[in-house]
């Protein structure tokens, strides 16, 4: 095992310093070239002017289907969550906070592929103690941009692709300094209302002659996302939000060594965390087990990140590659959940629980790209390699009045199991690669890009002192490997430079996740919740017709996609025959067949007077082929219509957002109406102030109640209006760029 992992390392960095040897290649044929004559020195110092610059887009995000927000509109729109994506220049896009996972096209938690510098963001499923999450564990002003690439396409994104990606790049200092300059920054003060948050965030860099570095933090301080309900007090009646608090910190550092050639070589160090703790007063009341003030939750999550990189942008037709970029990184991503309590009527005393997932990954990612011609074909071959090597551990730790045990079936002690791992530690492995080549076929202006991914996963469970201390342990189920090749082929044709009209046939794949495969959680005379060791891959087969049209000034887009998804992995509880679990089994499984289909459309125009308009829509449906059920992560139709005026100084929108009502879903108790809301916002940048802006915002104008279907799955435990979104809430925020 250890001489197997090595040599996949020992293979990655060969590849790292590969790539770094033909940059220096490169720069010794520049050498010799710059000596012919002037003309080539002129080319030389055009090469100081742009080192140092990434290409516009990752090579994931490189594709018609996806969409971009850069930094600016980050700051404009006044974007902190991801949630706020949707409302503004993403709509479609969604956040379930209940699994913690970004929804696209109606997929979501490990199904959405979420990257950060290219590094995979693990989504992380605790299906029976509810740490969930973890793919929002970035702050958005670290951020230089974010792609969303919508459907199912396997073909660079690799494994989990099935909805699509979030691909975020953070901050680069050429993001900071502008030309002509050494330095750069930006400092930014921020209010929500929402949560009642006060955020401040500040990064600078500097460069000294091919040397850059940059520093970036941030600190907001908050409480609980607002609902519209009105009535307080304990219990199931309670419709305002649990009381919380929270601080959230996180820091960025990264260092740029600038070669005389087209490479940079640079070390990215990360950090984020977030702590709340929430007085749980829905669940406590004046002579029930939780009294009034004797009961909190609390939810961590911490992730950190070291890497090193390397990006290569030729300057010279006779380069062995064109583009080429590679990253080693180290990631550490951990998840809790717990709560303190003092109990009064059962297993009475002081009560207290720390759920733990944590993810642990060494990994490489990398790609290049070479543009060539052969007869009359124009050809852009670009291929990658991504490997990484994971250790997934879960524990739960506790303490109570239960004492050591056993315990009689049916005793509440019998439920209250700690101190104890749910699933055995997970050793992972996946390698992929992949290879496209957008041919161009003449003078034509289309184009076909047929292209190939393979991938392949190993997960080796390990046996643990706290995983044999599980009261359901029953030995160690086996490993899981398997791997797969998810083929694409788009047809583009680009009548003129700002017009596209595209059709893309892909497959994608995603493999189960750990705890779909090894979770065992319950007792004997009790329940049982179990993964499934015999699950198969998730795969996918889907098509979409659409256009990109016209540009920043008047354009828009158009989408149809049908995706049919095989052995789809979910949930289902049966009755225990043997009488082992009389409260019953949930166990994971895959469903044969199951539809996706849908389009999006969006469209904007900017006036000469200063007047533009937008507008966008969403509508995704999805079924069980087999039973007919509704898929529960669909969203209803959404769509927003906008209107605002903008001078050199400041501007003003009016947006208004509406939502179709939720489709008939079996086992949600609440089927969740439309609604509509309006946004105001505005912004002013004074004139004698060189690089101030103040953006404001009046979000729900007229404090409508309403639900967000995302948010409201399965059964609603509170009285209706403790799911409801906030209501009318204010931001306002300050950006000073130097």
């Amino acid at each position: 095992m250890v001489v197997r992992r090595s040599r996949s390392v020992l293979l990655a960095c060969t590849a790292f310093l590969a790539l770094g040897t033909v940059s220096f290649a490169q720069q010794a044929g520049s050498t010799t070239k710059t000596d012919a004559g002037d003309n080539k020195d002129a080319t030389t110092l055009q090469k100081i002017v742009v080192k140092g610059a990434r290409p516009k887009k990752d090579p994931v995000a490189d594709t018609p289907l996806a969409s971009q927000t850069t930094a600016d509109e980050i700051n404009n729109k006044q974007i902190n969550r991801i949630e706020d994506l949707g409302r503004s220049t993403e709509l479609g896009v969604g956040f379930d906070r209940t699994s913690g996972s970004v929804n696209i096209r109606g997929l979501e938690d490990d199904r959405v592929l979420t990257t950060i510098d290219g590094i995979p963001i693990p989504y992380m499923l605790d299906g029976a103690r509810g740490a969930d999450g973890g793919i929002n564990s970035f702050n958005f002003n670290t951020l230089s941009t974010v792609d969303v690439v919508r459907g199912a396409d396997s073909s660079r994104a690799g494994g989990g692709a099935l909805g699509g990606a979030l691909v975020l790049r953070t901050l680069e200092p050429e993001d900071l300094i502008d030309p002509g300059k050494t330095w750069g920054g930006v400092f930014k003060l921020d209010y929500n209302g929402d949560d009642r948050s006060f955020g401040g965030s500040a990064a600078i860099a500097k460069r000294i002659d091919n040397t850059a570095v940059l520093f970036q933090g941030g600190y907001t301080k908050g409480h609980e996302l607002e609902s519209n309900g009105d009535v307080g007090g304990y219990g199931a009646t309670r419709t305002e939000a649990n009381p919380a608090d929270y601080n959230s910190r996180n820091y960025l550092f990264k260092l740029r060594q600038y070669t005389d050639g087209a490479g940079t070589f640079g070390l990215t160090a990360e950090h984020y965390d977030k702590d709340q703790t929430t007085d749980l007063k829905s669940a406590q009341s004046l002579t029930g087990n939780y009294r009034p003030g004797q009961d909190s939750g609390s939810e961590d999550i911490k992730r950190d990140r070291v890497s090193l990189d390397y990006n290569f942008e030729s300057t010279d037709d006779d380069s062995l590659f064109d583009t080429a970029n590679a990253v080693f990184y180290w990631q550490r991503l951990l998840r809790e959940d717990g709560q303190d309590a003092y109990r009064y009527t059962s297993v009475i005393g002081d009560y207290w629980r720390r759920n733990t997932m944590e993810d642990r990954t060494f990994g490489f990612n990398g790609n290049a790209s070479k543009s060539f011609d052969t007869g009359t074909l124009h050809h852009k071959v670009t291929f990658g390699l991504d490997a990484s090597f994971t250790k997934t551990t879960q524990y739960s730790a506790g303490d109570d009045s239960c004492g050591p045990g056993p315990f009689s079936p049916f005793s509440t002690c019998s439920f209250l199991h700690t101190n104890q791992s749910d699933m055995p530690d997970v050793d992972g492995k996946k390698i992929g690669g992949f290879i496209d080549d957008k041919i161009a076929l003449g003078d034509s202006r289309f184009s076909l890009t047929p292209g190939l991914r393979f991938d392949w996963y190993d997960y080796t469970p390990k046996n643990t002192q706290a995983y044999q201390d599980s009261s359901n342990y029953n030995g160690l189920e086996p490993g899981q490997s398997d791997n797969r090749f998810s083929p694409k082929l788009r047809a583009s044709f680009e009548p003129q430079n700002d017009m596209e009209f595209y059709a893309q046939w892909a497959m994608a794949f995603r493999a189960p996740n750990v705890t779909e495969l090894y979770e065992n959680y319950g007792v004997p005379g009790g329940y049982l919740s179990i993964g499934n060791p015999d699950l198969k891959p998730e795969t996918s087969n889907g098509i979409e017709v659409g256009a990109n049209l016209g540009d920043q000034d008047f354009g828009g887009h158009l989408g149809v996609f049908y995706n049919r998804y095989k052995n789809f992995i979910d949930t289902y509880s049966v009755p225990d025959t043997t009488g082992t679990y009389p409260l019953g089994i949930t166990e994971y499984f895959n469903r044969a067949n199951v539809r996706i289909y849908g389009f999006e459309a969006n469209a904007h125009k900017t006036f000469n007077n200063g007047i533009h308009i937008n507008g966008a829509f969403a509508y995704a449906n999805g079924r069980d082929m087999d039973t007919g059920e509704y898929v529960n992560s669909v969203a209803p139709a959404k769509g927003s219509i906008g209107v605002g005026y903008a001078t050199d100084t400041w501007g003003t929108d009016v947006t208004f957002i509406a939502a179709a009502r939720d489709f008939d879903k079996s086992g949600n108790t609440y089927r969740v109406p439309g609604y509509g809301i309006v946004d105001l916002t505005g912004w002013w940048q004074p004139e004698k102030l060189k690089g101030l802006r103040v953006n404001a915002g009046v979000y729900n104008v007229f404090d409508q109640t309403y639900y967000d279907a995302l948010n409201t799955q399965g059964t609603l435990s509170q009285a209706r209006e403790f799911y409801s979104e906030p209501g009318r809430t204010f931001k306002i925020s300050l950006v000073q760029r130097f």
